[in-house]
């Protein structure tokens, strides 16, 4: 058996120490790992129950699409519109490696549309290069058409970064309309 050098010890020592100090903050730096379909829906299954056909052909749709996500947030949102409308939301946001987070969003929107919903919601993320990028406006087009309950999806985009929000809900809902989301790690009331 050798006995390790003096360099050796140093570069392990200052490895772990600065693995120590930097490690949140290391973490969120780092760009997320993918996730495969399976996972994705595993926790579609767990956090949503009985959709879980529906859901697993959006996750195989979105997937053939853009790829595998990176990250992606567990929440629940409200929203209303009357021609203008608002969505507020809270969630977690997964990563394989760059840590979990507690996510807020909000946003406006404008369209022909009329009705209210309460929504449990999975949003796929793809292309996120750190846990912070996800942290700015998403813009995109979302249609509704339900009564008593409802599924659907949409996407958002923002540079190279693209959402996939699924939801499942109550309410009354019926319109199409253009708007975007904002992230936000603290909480407000102000859509824009």
């Amino acid at each position: 058996m050798t006995q390790p050098t003096r360099r050796q010890i140093v570069s392990t020592f200052a490895a772990g120490s600065l693995g120590a100090l930097a490690g949140p903050a290391f973490a969120q730096a780092a760009r997320p790992q993918k996730f495969e379909t399976n996972q994705l829906v595993d926790s579609g299954h767990q956090f949503f129950g009985t959709i879980s056909r529906g859901l697993a052909q959006v996750v195989e749709a979105a997937g053939k699409r853009w790829g595998q996500p990176n990250a992606y947030v567990l929440g629940q949102e409200a929203s209303g519109a009357l021609v203008a409308g608002a969505r507020y939301g809270e969630g977690v946001m997964y990563t394989r490696n760059a840590g979990d987070q507690k996510i807020f969003w909000q946003g406006p929107s404008i369209g022909f549309d009329a009705g209210a919903d309460g929504d449990r919601t999975m949003m796929l993320i793809y292309n996120l290069a750190s846990v912070d990028s996800v942290f700015r406006r998403f813009a995109g087009i979302d249609g509704s058409a339900y009564l008593v309950g409802g599924f659907g999806f949409t996407a958002l985009a923002g540079d190279e970064v693209v959402l996939v929000p699924i939801r499942s809900g109550v309410g009354a809902r019926l319109g199409i309309n253009v708007g975007y989301l904002k992230f936000t790690q603290q909480s407000t009331w102000n859509p824009f």
